[in-house]
């Protein structure tokens, strides 16, 4: 389980100082949750991220036990350092959106007709209850030859849940090399 402290001041000196520290930024909300500034340490948070099961990880934060999702995270426009992230409190029943990483499998035979694989959405935005929403969505891509595309009204939405992209956006397709 992930550990953090509680901020004691916000505000942009202290931020700086804790980032100079190692540490990284967070607010941790939800509706019907009160919000909580805290701190962790940059590399605890990378590795608990990395090694997470599905959508959720657990976080504690001066003895209260969260169970959170990444909302939102911004980084260092010239390193790529994670500087600050935004955690919301993932609670069972509670209807809310969401963003579900894509993966592939397989390899398009639009390949061999110079043809290259985009992934346009990485996430997806799905709205329904923690409980109901998949940990990721998997798409086959073997069948799309050049010019072709899988659009969200081409997915099938998991039971109570929706969809929130539009349904002509294109999720993953082929397209002609230059």
């Amino acid at each position: 389980m992930l550990e953090g402290m509680i901020r004691e001041s916000i505000g942009s000196g202290s931020a700086k100082r804790l980032r100079r520290d190692g540490y990284l930024t967070a607010n941790i909300y939800a509706n019907g949750v009160e919000n909580v500034q805290a701190a962790f340490k940059r590399g605890d948070f990378i590795k608990a991220v990395r090694r997470k099961e599905g959508l959720t990880f657990p976080v504690k934060v001066a003895d209260k036990e969260f169970n959170v999702v990444i909302q939102e995270y911004q980084l260092h426009p010239v390193n790529g350092d994670v500087l600050h992230v935004d955690l919301r409190v993932a609670l069972p029943g509670q209807v809310t959106n969401y963003l579900v990483p894509v993966e592939t499998t397989g390899t398009p035979k639009g390949l061999k007709n110079k043809g290259v694989l985009m992934l346009q959405k990485k996430r997806l935005k799905v709205r329904g209850a923690i409980e109901n929403v998949p940990s990721k969505f998997v798409l086959d891509v073997t069948d799309l030859d050049r010019d072709d595309a899988i659009l969200i009204r081409d997915m099938e939405a998991p039971a109570e849940c929706r969809l929130m992209d539009r349904a002509d956006v294109a999720v993953v397709g082929v397209i002609k090399a230059k």
